[in-house]
């Protein structure tokens, strides 16, 4: 099963709520599916930001139901799924694909494609998504603020110096999981180019 068919059948099994299938149709109008995750950093390749986002969710997933707090009966499969599946949605139609020079080992040059970023929508990350998602499926407070805040440390807005983050892992647990299965999935599943 290709990732775009595993991604489509956890998000049909677990998102019901309204709107969930025009947030599907407008995932598979854009490039979601065959996006990259990163520049140059993990899964900077074709369907990356899928594969991406399936890795997320079986982290995510995981880390929920081993949580100690008894959090598999409190957070439910479908905010684990509309979480971790849509948490980059704010790089659908980021990335284009442009070329450089590259010198070969025999002394001659070539041009070698690569993706860049061409921000169309300037939101941000985090907030960009749950923008985009609110869009189509109205999301809870929780999961606002876990996709808001699921890039941590190297969010640009806790590199300015903002301390709302740690309020918000503070209050909503849910957004440090988030984070965590983010970055075990980056740096522990994915490979890096």
């Amino acid at each position: 099963m290709s990732f775009k068919e595993q991604f489509i059948e956890i998000y049909n099994r677990e998102i019901k709520r309204e709107g969930a299938q025009k947030m599907l149709e407008y995932l598979e109008g854009s490039d979601f599916f065959t996006a990259p995750a990163s520049t140059k950093f993990h899964l900077a390749r074709s369907g990356g930001l899928c594969e991406h986002s399936l890795n997320v969710y079986y982290r995510l997933k995981e880390l929920v139901e081993n949580e100690k707090s008894d959090w598999a009966k409190r957070v439910s499969s479908e905010s684990i799924a509309i979480i971790a599946l849509l948490h980059d949605v704010c790089k659908i139609g980021m990335y284009v694909v442009e070329y450089r020079n590259q010198k070969q080992p025999d002394g001659s040059w070539v041009k070698v494609p690569y993706y860049a970023i061409d921000e169309l929508l300037p939101y941000g990350h985090g907030e960009k998504s749950v923008y985009i998602i609110n869009g189509f499926i109205r999301l809870t407070r929780e999961e606002a603020i876990a996709i808001n805040w699921h890039m941590g440390g190297y969010d640009e807005r806790v590199k300015g110096g903002s301390y709302s983050i740690a309020k918000a892992y503070e209050q909503y647990p849910l957004a440090v999981l988030t984070h965590v299965a983010d970055v075990l999935a980056s740096y522990l599943d994915e490979e890096r180019n």
